[in-house]
């Protein structure tokens, strides 16, 4: 009888774990299912059954992917380990973008940098095929060590580039004043890690050291759950959606908390900022950077 019962609860604790297991992967996203590799000749991989996602850059070319869904507006997060050492010259590219002549664009690109200096964060916002609003920041942190995340929302009113959950940039809907914004255009996610020597680093003084190659990035934890498909013309969000059905993220904006501490990057960490180059705007700034 003992040997019998042993047996019913070995075979019922076998089925539970193939339960679970069968519904660990069947709720999990990965590369597989989200992304397309689109260029580099094998130098992008899937790896560790979908869960990691690696881009390599050797003299002979880069490599990038892409999301198999296009998106009109989402809360979109991805961890990101930058290319460790000397990778002076390379720009890893992470951005969502529309297609076309008069596309829209949200871009995270990360200057490569000498050993010991950091890397530069450049980000820029296009509407309607117009961008030129470039900020750029150093990070707190050696992001070459270990994965961090890096998100932007984008809903209606705004969208928010964040760095681990601390945001760095709010580009707010500025219709009103006659600024177009990204709204109607449905974008995919692209992201690339490429040469660019001729500009990337230091205004392009510092040339890739091909010696370091291959230069690879990681990539791991994707997540647009918060975010609205867009497919044949219609979007997953309806018109009506809202924070009673989990879409509180379609009209966030930032609390007192947040933004202090979209301050405190400002105010550390900004190294350039358009809204405060009057020699580029010699007839005066654009008419967005008057926005508190």
């Amino acid at each position: 009888m003992a040997s019998r019962s042993t047996s019913s609860l070995c075979t019922a604790a076998l089925l539970l774990i193939m339960v679970v297991s069968w519904a660990t992967s069947a709720s999990a996203r990965n590369f597989y299912q989200d992304f397309d590799i689109t260029w580099g000749d094998g130098r992008a991989q899937i790896l560790n059954n979908g869960d990691l996602l690696t881009l390599s850059l050797d003299k002979a070319s880069g490599s990038g992917f892409q999301s198999k869904n296009e998106y009109l507006f989402g809360k979109i997060d991805m961890q990101l380990k930058l290319v460790p050492g000397n990778s002076a010259g390379t720009v890893t590219a992470y951005y969502l973008s529309s297609n076309g002549s008069t596309w829209d664009e949200i871009d995270f690109e990360f200057l490569g940098n000498l050993s010991g200096d950091p890397y530069i964060l450049h980000t820029n916002v296009f509407s309607q095929g117009k961008g030129n609003r470039e900020q750029q920041f150093y990070l707190w942190f050696d992001p070459t060590a270990d994965f961090h995340t890096y998100s932007i929302l984008w809903n209606p009113q705004r969208i928010i580039f964040s760095v681990d959950g601390t945001p760095i940039r709010e580009f707010k809907n500025a219709e009103s004043i006659g600024v177009p914004f990204p709204k109607a255009q449905p974008m995919r996610i692209f992201s690339s890690l490429w040469n660019a020597d001729d500009w990337a680093t230091r205004g392009g003084l510092v040339k890739t050291d091909w010696t370091q190659a291959p230069f690879t990035a990681s990539y791991r934890n994707f997540n647009a759950d918060n975010a609205c498909v867009w497919s044949s013309g219609s979007s997953s969000c309806t018109s009506s959606s809202s924070s009673s059905d989990g879409n509180a993220w379609l009209s966030e904006e930032l609390d007192s908390t947040s933004q202090e501490r979209l301050k405190w990057v400002q105010s550390n960490y900004m190294i350039y900022n358009y809204c405060s180059d009057a020699k580029r705007f010699p007839q005066g700034f654009p008419p967005e950077c008057t926005m508190s």
